[in-house]
């Protein structure tokens, strides 16, 4: 009975890392991209929204003016926006899936920060772990996000992937 459980706990820790790319890109691909969308009005013009987005506060003081932002929020914009877009296409396709996981949860955390501070979200929004509502759109919500791509740094991409292809190629498989 121990070895049949061992098989299914072989087969599911192979593929959990497939598991959590496909679960990744299902529900939370699409949402990125439409974000990184909505930030840009041109390759490289970012959106009076991304400024919104990104720095609140600091767009409110100077009254919704964003000529007096310099490279610095172009920069910072511009970095988030295309890791909106490239991030989540390279954990799908399971490339480079461990530093493009852990650049995810830094995102993740950075977005976090923003809605929090920057937005000053209602304490509804950001939720309460431990209590008997599950559905706050930051600390539960997000919590559920960190564990998929937390899978995807301790396990790697598993082996349907181009990270296993490249590694496979390496080591002189064919």
């Amino acid at each position: 009975m121990f070895d049949r459980l061992d098989r299914v706990n072989q087969f599911t820790a192979t593929h959990l890392p497939l598991l959590a790319r496909f679960v990744f890109a299902a529900v939370l691909a699409r949402y990125f991209w439409a974000s990184a969308l909505t930030k840009l009005d041109g390759v490289f013009t970012p959106s009076l929204g991304a400024y919104a987005q990104i720095f609140p506060r600091q767009l409110e003081a100077a009254g919704y003016d964003v000529s007096g932002f310099g490279a610095f929020h172009w920069l910072v914009i511009m970095a988030g926006t295309y890791a909106e877009f490239v991030l989540p296409f390279v954990l799908i396709i399971g490339f480079a899936t461990r530093p493009a996981a852990l650049a995810m949860v830094g995102f993740i955390v950075v977005q976090s920060l923003t809605d929090i501070v920057g937005h000053k979200a209602d304490p509804a929004t950001i939720g309460m772990w431990f209590d008997r509502a599950s559905d706050a759109l930051i600390l539960d919500q997000r919590a559920y996000w960190m564990l998929g791509l937390l899978t995807l740094i301790g396990l790697g991409a598993g082996p349907v992937s181009v990270d296993a292809l490249i590694k496979k190629r390496l080591s002189g498989g064919s």
